[in-house]
C-alpha cells in the first residue's frame, strides 16, 4: 500500500488562526500570502442576534432540509396559536433563540454536510432560518460570491470540514481557515459590471425553465385521472362544496367507526364520484402486513449519534430524500426496529392537511444507522398483488390527498393525524399488478421530462460558472 506525503513549512502555519493539524486540511492549505485572500477580505461573519417573536402570529421557517441541491428554499409555514406535539421541537427551539433572520444579500452556509451545497443567497427578508446555517454578509456582490461559493470554493468548504461521527460538519473557525485564490477573487470585483450583465440572460432563462415547470402533483393527477376516466375539474369542484346533500343511507357505509361529521361523509360523496366508472376497488387493508410507527428520540440539529429523519424528507416523487441533519445520542434495546432500509415504504403519520399521509420510499442502500421517527408509519404490503411504487404514487395523488384530507383528525387543519386505522380503511383502485407496473412508467416518464427541466437548469448555472472562468482565463492571458 503507497502512502502520501505531504510537506509542509511549520513557519506557514504561524499566522493560521483556526490551530487544524489534521491531515485533511494540512493537504489543502495554502501556504503563500501573496496569492490567496482570507475571509476579512470578502465577508464578515454576522454575530448572532436574538429575534424578537413576541408579535409573531405566524411564520415562516426554514431548516437545512428546506433547502434543495440548486439552493432553492421552501419554508415551512408556522402558527403560535396552533401548536402540535408534531412541531413542538420547532417551537421550542425557536423560543430558545435557535434561530436567525438574515438580511436580503446575506449568504447562508450549511454547517452540516457541506458537500450536498445547500448554500443560500437570501433573497427575501420574510424567511426564519435555523441556527444550523452560518451567516455571513459579503464585502463584494453578493451574487457574485453566492457563485462562487456553489462552484469554485465549494472544494474548498469540504476541504476543512470536520467528519463527525455521522457526517461532515463546518464551523465558523473552519471558514476563517480558507484561503481563497487572489485571482479568481480579483477577476470577480474588477469585472463586477460586465459579469452580471452576462449572467442576466442566463438567470432570465433560468426563471423561463421553472416556470415551466410541471408539479409533481399535477402529474400524478393528470395520469391518474386520464386512466380511470375521472373528471378531475368535477371532483375538485365537489372538494370546494361547503354543502351536500346525503341520504342517511350513506352514513353507515365503509363506517366502521361511525364517523358522522360531514367532512367524513363528504369524503365518502367524493370517492363515490371518483369511483363511479372503476371496477376494481378494494380496501387498502386487504394487502397490509403490518403497520409500525418509528421512534423519536431527542434530536440535535448537527449533533453527535445516529442520525434522525424528520417531515421535510417526504416527497410526492415517493423517494425519501436520505439527507438527515439531525442526529441524537438516545439508545433503547430494540433500536434495530426503527433503523431504515432500502426498499422501506414509509407514510407521514401528521403533518399539513394537505401533506398528512404523504408516501415515500427508500430507494438507495442504507449504509449507516439512520432512525425513522415516530410522525412515520412503516407499511410492508403482499408485494404479490400490489405494487408499492404504484400505492405510494396514489398515496400521493389527489385521490390519497382528497381521502386523508377528510379522515385525518385534529382540532385546526395545520396539523391533523392518521392512524392505521385510517389506512387500513383506504378504498382505492387495485387493477392487475401488470396494468399498476403500467401507470407507474407512465408517471415516470412525466417525471423524467421534468428532471430534464432541472438538468437544463443546472446547465444554465454551469454556464454562469463558465462566464466567469472564461473572464479569468482572459485576465490571464
Amino acid at each position: 500500500m503507497g502512502v502520501n506525503v505531504i510537506r509542509k513549512r511549520l513557519s506557514d502555519f504561524r499566522s493560521e488562526e483556526s490551530l487544524r493539524y489534521d491531515y485533511k486540511y494540512i493537504t489543502s492549505f495554502v501556504s503563500s500570502n501573496q496569492d490567496f485572500y482570507t475571509y476579512r477580505n470578502l465577508f464578515d461573519f454576522v454575530p448572532y442576534e436574538k429575534v424578537n417573536i413576541d408579535q409573531l402570529d405566524s411564520f415562516k421557517y426554514a431548516e437545512i432540509g428546506n433547502v434543495n441541491k440548486l439552493g432553492e428554499v421552501m419554508p415551512v409555514q408556522l402558527f403560535f396559536e396552533d401548536r402540535q406535539e408534531e412541531n413542538e421541537s420547532l417551537y421550542k427551539k425557536i423560543e430558545k433563540g435557535d434561530i436567525i433572520k438574515p438580511k436580503k444579500g446575506d449568504i447562508l452556509i450549511s454547517k452540516i454536510r457541506p458537500y450536498l451545497n445547500k448554500n443560500v443567497l437570501v433573497k427575501s427578508e420574510d424567511i426564519y432560518f435555523t441556527k444550523a446555517f452560518i451567516q455571513i454578509r459579503p464585502k463584494i456582490n453578493a451574487e457574485l460570491l453566492h457563485i462562487a461559493i456553489r462552484s469554485k470554493f465549494i472544494n474548498l468548504l469540504n476541504a476543512v470540514s470536520r467528519q463527525g461521527k455521522g457526517y461532515p460538519t463546518l464551523k465558523e473557525d473552519d471558514i476563517k481557515a480558507i484561503r481563497f485564490p487572489k485571482t479568481f477573487v480579483d477577476v470577480l470585483i474588477k469585472n463586477e459590471t460586465v459579469l452580471l450583465k452576462k449572467i442576466q440572460p442566463c438567470n432570465r432563462e433560468i426563471l423561463e425553465l421553472k416556470v415551466n415547470r410541471k408539479s409533481t402533483l399535477d402529474i400524478l393527477n393528470d395520469v391518474f385521472s386520464s386512466h380511470y376516466k375521472i373528471n378531475l375539474a368535477e371532483v375538485q369542484k365537489i372538494d370546494k362544496t361547503k354543502m351536500l346533500s346525503i341520504p342517511l343511507s350513506n352514513v353507515s357505509n365503509y363506517n366502521a367507526g361511525l364517523r358522522g361529521s360531514f367532512r367524513w361523509n363528504k369524503m365518502q360523496y367524493i370517492q363515490d364520484i371518483i369511483y363511479s366508472k372503476i371496477d376494481c376497488i378494494e380496501t387498502l387493508g386487504t394487502f397490509i402486513q403490518s403497520t409500525k410507527n418509528g421512534w423519536s428520540p431527542l434530536s440535535v440539529e448537527g449533533g453527535e449519534g445516529v442520525q434522525v429523519l424528520g417531515q421535510e424528507h417526504f416527497s410526492s416523487n415517493i423517494i425519501l430524500k436520505i439527507e438527515p441533519s439531525k442526529s441524537t445520542e438516545q439508545t433503547r434495546n430494540n433500536i434495530e426496529d426503527f433503523l431504515i432500509k432500502k426498499g422501506d415504504f414509509f407514510v407521514s403519520r401528521g403533518n399539513t392537511v394537505d401533506l398528512v399521509a404523504l408516501a415515500s420510499i427508500v430507494e438507495e442502500e442504507i449504509e449507516e444507522d439512520i432512525i425513522y421517527p415516530d410522525l412515520y408509519i412503516k407499511l410492508e404490503f403482499d408485494e404479490s398483488k400490489v405494487d408499492k411504487k404504484y400505492l405510494a404514487f396514489l398515496f400521493n395523488s389527489f385521490i390519497g390527498r382528497l381521502y386523508f384530507k377528510y379522515v385525518a383528525k385534529g382540532k385546526n387543519q395545520t396539523m391533523v393525524k392518521v392512524s392505521s386505522a385510517e389506512l387500513l380503511n383506504f378504498r382505492i383502485p387495485i387493477p392487475s399488478k401488470e396494468q399498476q407496473v403500467i401507470i407507474v412508467e407512465a408517471i415516470k416518464t412525466q417525471l423524467d421530462s421534468q428532471k430534464e427541466i432541472d438538468r437544463k437548469i443546472q446547465e444554465k448555472q454551469q454556464a454562469i460558472n463558465k462566464i466567469i472562468e472564461d473572464a479569468i482565463k482572459n485576465e490571464q492571458i
